[in-house]
């Protein structure tokens, strides 16, 4: 390892009944690409909260650029030369481009009046020397999510960091995106400057980091060269066990005489969908596979009523659906995990248990009062069934790991006895172990006759729990494949073709 930039010895924290981290480690090089590894839980989250001035520790020792530090907000772990970049951009997305990359640090001239024609020139120099060359007097909102990302880690590069932390950084981009931004990670590479990269992308972690570090329940489990590992034996150090790879039985395709639960018929809606028809049948597990923009999630708010079709029809169980809002669709059974659980999702600071039964709470009432008891037994059924990790049923939501966020809001629906359950992307942001998890409780709730509508950006992901496939592009199916031709080479041709599936369907 080069000369050693930052050093964690004996990280402690702990919460009300948690102790979050049991004296952890970490050691970090000059110009090294760090990642940090582990389930949900594991403490990743923790440690760089604590880093950054976010938490306070509890015990242990920071040591950065050979001084010890202990930072009690993010503008001192700034200051020490600790930039963060964060899944949710902190951005001013209706500010210009340069507005944001000077953002509570504006230079003024000589007057004392904010120097504009500054700070554009100097976020187009550093923005040039990052391969970046947009017009920096434009609303940051007028780029991509990958510009973005990029002005962020500009900003991280302008205030002079010697640490970059960037957390799940491609969880929105798309693979040409990736490696621009896997350039400008060699970049700051090259001019010393560390970075620690945290992502559940085995693949990118491979491709990029030098090094990465374990963490297990808030333990320290080990520092590794990627050089000496591959990714069966990290998951296994992830997990503490081998792990069991699930894979649909691709033999034949086995629903195409089964009832068909829900059905979008000549569904239009705004610029998003094009007069797409989707059928999903009793305990199948249909993907929906495409890009980003190619209106999946669109298609799954149509079906659940947050979106209204301009044209076209919804049929549930051969009849029309008359689906105006939520409300008509969860009456009907259906249960729909959202893309971004934390803002539509959650509720951040009610507890497990209230996220977990709120909408049940209409079937728990008697006379206006919840029934505690039969609440509180749904509750423990369902902690223990999914593997839940919360100290009690009465914590904070907010509190839980992303992993188990997830279980708590499958819960929520499960406990519904839906007939059709729509996951939009149920395991972006969440570790492998607990991906595992939930793609196991998919394929329970299939043999159970539970039809799932699954959305994933991740071929792999589809391949592995998906009985058919519809691709998508630009508001329209293009395909549709079954058995071995769910396949990341298939799905991609129909992507790139755009054209009617010439394989075999299930009609």
């Amino acid at each position: 390892m080069s000369e050693v930039l930052l050093e964690i010895k004996g990280l402690e924290k702990t919460f009300p009944g948690v102790r979050a981290l049991k004296g952890v480690n970490l050691t970090v090089g000059k110009g090294e690409v760090h990642s940090l590894m582990g389930e949900n839980g594991a403490g990743k989250s923790t440690l760089i909260k604590v880093l950054t001035g976010i938490y306070q520790k509890n015990g242990g020792t920071i040591h950065f650029d050979g001084k010890e530090i202990d930072c009690k907000t993010p503008i001192e772990a700034n200051e020490a030369g600790i930039s963060t970049i964060y899944q949710e951009l902190n951005l001013v997305l209706f500010q210009t481009v340069y507005e944001n990359l000077f953002l509570g640090r504006e230079p003024k001239n000589k007057f004392g009046s904010i120097d504009r024609g500054q700070m554009a020139g100097e976020a187009s120099r550093i923005l040039k020397e990052l391969g970046i060359d947009i017009d920096v007097t434009k609303p940051l909102s007028n780029f991509s999510t990958a510009i973005q990302q990029m002005v962020a880690i500009a900003r991280a590069v302008s205030i002079n960091a010697k640490l970059v932390i960037m957390d799940e950084p491609t969880s929105s981009l798309d693979r040409q995106e990736v490696s621009v931004l896997f350039r400008i990670i060699r970049q700051l590479k090259a001019k010393g400057i560390s970075v620690i990269f945290i992502s559940h992308k085995l693949d990118e972690i491979f491709e990029i980091c030098d090094r990465l570090t374990v963490f297990k329940d808030g333990e320290y489990v080990g520092d590794y060269d990627i050089a000496d590992l591959n990714q069966f034996k990290l998951i296994s150090l992830m997990v503490g066990k081998d792990t069991v790879t699930l894979e649909r039985n691709k033999d034949a395709y086995r629903f195409a005489s089964e009832q068909t639960v829900a059905q979008a018929s000549g569904i239009y809606q705004g610029m998003r969908l094009n007069g797409i028809n989707v059928d999903i049948k009793r305990g199948e597990v249909l993907g929906l596979a495409g890009l980003l923009g190619s209106g999946r999630s669109e298609l799954a708010q149509v079906l659940f009523g947050t979106r209204i079709p301009d044209k076209g029809d919804v049929f549930w169980f051969g009849e029309p659906a008359h689906i105006h809002k939520p409300a008509d669709a969860i009456k009907k059974g259906m249960g729909f995990c959202t893309e971004d659980r934390k803002v539509e999702g959650i509720i951040p600071h009610l507890s497990v248990k209230e996220n977990m039964t709120i909408a049940l709470l209409p079937r728990l009432q008697k006379f206006g009062f919840v029934k505690k008891k039969e609440q509180d037994e749904i509750v423990k059924k369902y902690i223990e069934r999914l593997k839940i990790k919360t100290p009690n049923p009465e914590q904070a939501i907010c509190n839980l790991s992303g992993g188990n966020q997830q279980k708590v809001l499958l819960a929520r629906w499960m406990c519904m006895n839906p007939k059709l359950m729509i996951l939009d992307e149920p395991t972006r942001g969440i570790d492998v172990g607990a991906k595992a998890e939930i793609e196991t409780l998919i394929q329970e709730l299939s043999d159970n006759g539970i039809s799932v509508l699954m959305i994933s950006s991740e071929i792999a992901e589809l391949e592995r729990n998906c009985d058919r496939v519809v691709v998508m592009r630009e508001g329209r199916a293009v395909g549709e494949v079954i058995n071995e031709d769910i396949n990341q080479n298939k799905i991609m041709e129909l992507i790139a073709k755009g054209s009617e599936s010439e394989g075999n369907t299930h009609e």
